[in-house]
């Protein structure tokens, strides 16, 4: 199912009555809206984002065991501390009945903690797959491994997926999608800018078939090899920016087109070891990928694909093995890639394990906690608030003509939200979780989840079905399904808060909920219908007017210097672009009429209208210090433009701002009107 997320949090202040763990006696501080992290002394004109977050910034360098550090950063950091409760509770609990999400959660954290185990098994774990790669003797046996390996979270080669049709969002369908890469894109491969990255990946690769127990000599060739083959896909892949165009990226092969194409791919032998044996059809995202790797499969002797597939698989097992694999996967994947000193605790570590593998049963011991009934029903109440604003937007929009303009509110009228968690949960009791199994239990989970996607193709799309756990701090938009998802782990300040006037509720929640509705009519989401179905519905004319206000904003974000020399890549982050300025729009015209409606809330707090504290709450939500390389990574992969450029780049896009601060134009953020992106 594709989403559109929005790495961002929200809040509704929900308290969780929960014991301290034994490693955190103190939870960490509400991340609150607040008029101290603001440095007065500079200008809003000169400066909005200092201006309002600007003693944050100051206050708050990077934790040696982040990357990067923000107002999401700090939710974040919150919310683990409340799941550690859970998690330790859990654990200790061993009388919970067996299969319970308690025990399920206890145990699987046992065994993620239990260090001592996992160094004296050492690479036991390892050794039947190991030995597996070495019986490989033709090419059907290397499909068949690739499909056990895909099957149980090891990736390799390309990536399979089992989600709705973009073309018939109703029903599953089998989707095939470029991959094979440990680096974060092919641009690491292939970029100068990204050669030391190379090298030391290079070094990272010999260093971990060492601990496999490799000779130098035998490591440094296998490490050669491993190179080689991740460079020929990444020459074959396409970059960020072309997979963000849903048509190019959709391919329909049915009768057997697919493998009369890719004759070396042996997709009979794959997709019964997916249990899918022959699939009415696939979707494949990029042809010319899959035609590139069938001709690797030719040409490369199946030694080489040995190496590959060694080098995969203990790659993708490294964090669940001894120190000495975790530490150099963290050094080279950590450090160098991320610019981070030290690793999370271990706890924490294993936090992210559960919420990956058993994310739904965690979620149930977390809402039973944390998410009060009444959370859900005001953050209803605020989605309608929204909802209302767009909908008068769609009417009234001056650019589109009537055809399309019917065809929106129809979309529309068909959008829907869900809230706080799913209404049925997970069953995970098919799944066996042992206290003394760590990576078994990944790897058996990783297969229970594939099964119970890959046994629904050609059946109809599940519409209860939630893309993130309800502990998740993000929210996300489905174009196919039309909705927008808020998991009850955004329900904490500093987006919502209780004690806070509307001003500051609206600058955060609600441009929240505005950024996902405006997904629905972004550069993307704008090319599904009602259906959810991938259907061009606009007429010529409001395509390209479209297409006009959607130039302004990639000539806008394309201006912002993120580090010396490299800017934001404003195509790439367009999706995202759009929906913060319709976000914001939406949301501030939500408070006039909120305000409208309560005309005593019409008073400075603090010394600042409503008007003012509405964008200072909005900037202070992407407060962020992050490190050299982290924000190198994400200018590369990222659909978001940096905090920084996310906590002013919207507003100069609407007048409302100028106003509430008296900017006047020769102002360093004065954006000239006809420049400006006035789309929703």
């Amino acid at each position: 199912m594709k989403i559109i997320t929005l790495s961002l949090l929200i809040g509704f202040g929900a308290a969780c009555n929960l014991v301290a763990a034994p490693a955190a006696a103190q939870p960490p501080k509400v991340p609150a809206f607040s008029v101290d992290y603001m440095d007065r002394s500079v200008s809003p004109a000169a400066d909005f984002y200092r201006f309002a977050a600007g003693g944050w910034l100051k206050q708050n360098p990077v934790p040696p065991d982040k990357a990067r550090w923000a107002a999401f950063s700090e939710l974040a950091e919150r919310n683990w501390y409340l799941i550690h409760a859970l998690l330790d509770a859990a654990a200790r609990d061993q009388a919970a009945p067996a299969h319970s999400p308690r025990r399920e959660v206890g145990d699987f954290f046992a065994s993620a903690m239990d260090t001592n185990r996992i160094e004296h098994l050492g690479l036991q774990p390892l050794a039947h797959d190991l030995e597996q790669i070495d019986r490989l003797q033709t090419t059907a046996d290397l499909f068949a491994l690739l499909a056990d390996f895909h099957q149980r979270g090891i990736g390799g080669l390309f990536a399979v997926g089992f989600g709705a049709d973009a073309k018939n969002s109703s029903i599953y369908a089998v989707e095939l999608w470029q991959g094979g890469l440990a680096l974060p894109d092919r641009d690491y491969y292939l970029q100068d800018s990204f050669a030391e990255q190379l090298k030391r990946y290079r070094a990272h690769v010999e260093q971990m078939f060492g601990l496999l127990g490799e000779p130098p000599a035998e490591a440094g060739a296998h490490a050669a090899t491993v190179l080689a083959l991740e460079t020929e896909l990444a020459r074959a892949s396409r970059s960020r920016l072309d997979l963000r165009d849903p048509h190019k990226n959709y391919h329909k092969f049915s009768g057997g087109e697919l493998a009369a194409k890719t004759p070396a791919l042996l997709w009979s032998v794959y997709f019964a070891g997916r249990q899918v044996p022959g699939p009415a059809y696939e979707i494949v995202g990029q042809p010319e990928f899959f035609e590139a790797v069938n001709r690797l499969v030719e040409q490369r002797p199946l030694a080489d694909w040995k190496v590959y597939l060694r080098w995969h698989l203990v790659h993708g097992s490294a964090a669940y093995l001894p120190a000495a694999f975790e530490q150099a996967h963290f050094d080279f994947f950590g450090k160098v890639l991320s610019g981070q000193p030290e690793q999370e605790p271990r706890w924490k570590r294993a936090a992210h394990f559960i919420d990956g593998a058993i994310g739904e049963a965690l979620g149930q011991l977390y809402v039973e906690q944390c998410f009060p009934p009444e959370a859900k029903a005001r953050m209803n109440a605020l989605v309608e608030n929204l909802k209302a604003v767009f909908h008068d937007r769609l009417e009234r929009v001056p650019w589109m003509t009537a055809a399309t303009r019917a065809k929106a509110l129809a979309k529309f009228a068909r959008f829907t939200q869900k809230i706080g968690h799913p209404d049925k949960f997970r069953d995970y009791s098919a799944l066996a979780i042992r206290r003394d199994d760590l990576l078994g239990n990944i790897r058996r989970a990783a297969a229970f989840e594939s099964q119970r996607e890959s046994v629904r193709v050609g059946r109809p799309v599940d519409r209860t079905e939630w893309g993130m756990t309800p502990e998740t701090v993000n929210a996300y938009f489905s174009p196919q399904l039309n909705e927008i998802v808020f998991p009850a782990g955004l329900l904490q300040p500093p987006f919502f808060d209780v004690t806070m006037d509307d001003a500051v509720n609206y600058g955060a929640v609600g441009v929240v909920i505005g950024h996902e509705i405006t997904h629905g009519y972004d550069d993307q989401g704008r090319k599904y219908d009602a259906d959810g179905n991938l259907n061009d519905w606009w007429t010529a004319a409001d395509s390209a007017a479209f297409e006009a206000r959607a130039q302004l904003v990639v000539e806008a974000y394309s201006g912002f210097e993120a580090l010396p020399g490299l800017r934001v890549n404003g195509q790439l982050t367009l999706g995202e672009n759009m929906a913060d300025i319709g976000g914001v729009s939406i949301a501030f015209e939500a408070l006039q009429r909120a305000l409208a409606k309560n005309p005593a809330q019409r008073k400075p707090v603090d010394g600042f209208t409503p008007e003012q504290r509405f964008f200072i709450s909005f900037a202070q939500i992407w407060r962020i210090n992050i490190r050299a390389p982290e924000a190198q990574r994400l200018l590369t992969v990222d659909t978001h433009a940096p905090g920084q450029f996310r906590a002013f780049g919207p507003l100069l896009h609407l007048q409302p701002f100028y106003e509430a601060f008296a900017i006047a134009p020769g102002s360093p953020l004065w954006l000239s009107p006809e420049k400006r992106a006035l789309i929703w």
